[in-house]
């Protein structure tokens, strides 16, 4: 019989499985670059983060647990850099945005300061 633990980890794998599904089906289905960024890094982000604390929950040792908090909080802190450098590039590349954006709101700043 599974315990409260047990199912508290199914919950947290089913969690992030699903996150990462998502994740790949919004990499596929969005039209651009940027919005590609924002759902694949949102939903990377909680699906790796559920995942790992399924795996400090099944484990429940002190060094694994340290580790899958420490891997979480490397997520939480690199992944939102690396989306908006992502996005930065592309913008700075002339990356087209999606047919149906209708503003540009860093048109206006990125003439002036070039």
């Amino acid at each position: 019989m599974p315990t409260v633990i047990d199912s508290l980890i199914i919950i947290l794998l089913a969690v992030g499985g699903l996150f990462s599904l998502l994740a790949a089906v919004g990499i596929l289905v969005m039209p651009d670059v940027y919005t590609r960024m924002q759902a694949a890094s949102k939903a990377v982000t909680c699906g790796a983060t559920s995942i790992l604390l399924a795996a400090a929950l099944h484990f429940q040792d002190a060094s694994v647990v340290a580790r899958c908090l420490l891997g979480c909080v490397f997520l939480f802190v690199t992944i939102p850099v690396a989306s908006h450098l992502i996005a930065r590039a592309a913008y700075r590349a002339r990356e087209p945005l999606a047919p149906k954006t209708s503003v540009d709101e860093l048109a206006a700043h990125s003439e002036d300061s070039t």
